[in-house]
């Protein structure tokens, strides 16, 4: 196999050499017309060396078995019937083009490739040989690794199949596997992605894995730590569990007045005289174990990418948990504030009305006392005139 195509399938057209009917006699190449059985007799038009039922011949992957009688459905074809039947079949359920010219078949490959096998002697009673290593029809199971999906896979032309490296490669990564092939020995290697290096290959099975076969002597071996990136995680993890020391201080030191709304507190507001008017602010345990974060471990956590990503989605949990109550905690100051400034603007209200019942004008009250004042003046000086007319009238009298 190489790099590109797994099957070793033609891409150009394949000519069988000449194959005669057996009419000994005359050595006639055989036609269309020419039956797939082998009759004796030198006026027959069966094949000089006739297939037989239960014979199969595999095409791109698809096997056509033969069957005794003189007709041909899909891919069972009977023995009786002709070469010109069985070419028809073939280009119709594979989309091979088939032909026969002199005695000889050619078969014309799709954009796809051509894959040919058949049981013992079968390709070479139609004067073809075999295309391809062997590998078509086979199949390949690896088992669930590093928490991917369990890959089964069949190698050959048809829909859905596997025919080179980038298919095999395409059905693998759902598998967190890759596969490669040295080119200078055609030696196939399967390992695992960055998402679960450190995770053991599964069980590696299928007929492709089978003694002889190309797969064969494959081994989940388990996987190989690369010292310098542990190192490198390792002091990953040990920022991450710093930084959980972090938020556990800073959650027991948000408290003011008594009240830690990140501890579990409970606030509860007074907004008017009779306690009748109240908010309750209801607080959260949001150190680290309240946010669903726990320490990690050297060795065992951030060791590849699988890892890492278990991690970072319980992170992205946790930043959701705090948004939600950010978005509740800013609910809660929008009523205050709104009660906040409604008791302000009472409060001005209530002063503005006290000031208008209490406070007197400085000029009116002046003018006032002055006019008060001008007013006991006159009356002294109206009594000491009436006292002095009274004398006055004393002294006549006497």
């Amino acid at each position: 196999a190489t790099a590109t195509d797994l099957l070793g399938s033609s891409s150009t057209a394949v000519t069988g050499s000449v194959v005669n009917n057996d009419n000994t006699s005359s050595a006639v190449a055989i036609t269309g017309s020419t039956k797939l059985s082998g009759t004796a007799g030198t006026a027959s038009n069966n094949l000089a060396s006739g297939i037989t039922s239960g014979e199969t011949l595999v095409v791109n992957g698809t096997t056509f078995t033969f069957i005794t009688g003189t007709s041909s459905t899909g891919t069972s074809i009977g023995i009786g019937d002709s070469v010109s039947n069985l070419l028809s079949a073939i280009q119709t359920q594979t989309g091979v083009t088939a032909s026969i010219t002199a005695g000889a078949i050619t078969l014309t490959p799709p954009a796809a490739g051509l894959t040919l096998s058949g049981s013992t002697g079968t390709l070479g009673k139609l004067g073809l040989t075999a295309v391809g290593d062997g590998l078509s029809g086979q199949t390949l199971t690896v088992g669930a690794t590093g928490g991917g999906t369990a890959t089964s896979i069949t190698f050959g032309l048809g829909t859905g199949q596997v025919k080179s490296l980038n298919d095999l490669n395409a059905k693998l990564a759902a598998n967190n596997l890759q596969a490669s092939i040295d080119s200078s020995t055609g030696k196939i290697t399967l390992s695992t992605t960055n998402d679960a290096a450190s995770a053991t290959i599964g069980a590696i099975g299928g007929t492709s894995a089978a003694s002889s076969q190309a797969f064969n002597g494959l081994t989940a071996a388990a996987p190989v730590a690369d010292v310098t990136a542990q190192t490198q995680r390792a002091s990953l993890v040990s920022q991450y569990n710093n930084v959980l020391a972090q938020i556990n201080t800073t959650a027991s030191d948000a408290s003011f007045n008594g009240v830690n709304l990140l501890n579990g507190d409970t606030l509860k507001l007074t907004f008017n005289e009779n306690g009748k008017s109240t908010l309750s602010i209801t607080g959260v345990t949001f150190n680290s174990a309240g946010l669903g974060l726990t320490t990690l471990t050297s060795g065992t956590d951030f060791l590849d990418n699988n890892s890492a990503n278990k991690v970072i989605g319980v992170l992205t949990t946790a930043s959701s948990t705090l948004r939600n109550e950010a978005s509740t905690l800013g609910s809660n100051l929008s009523v205050v504030q709104v009660r906040q400034d409604f008791n302000k603007n009472l409060i001005n209200v209530l002063q503005t009305g006290s000031s208008n019942l209490t406070l007197a004008d400085t000029n009116e009250e002046a003018a006032n006392s002055q006019a008060l004042s001008t007013r006991q003046s006159i009356a002294v000086s109206a009594l000491s005139l009436a006292n002095q007319s009274q004398a006055s009238v004393l002294q006549l009298l006497r």
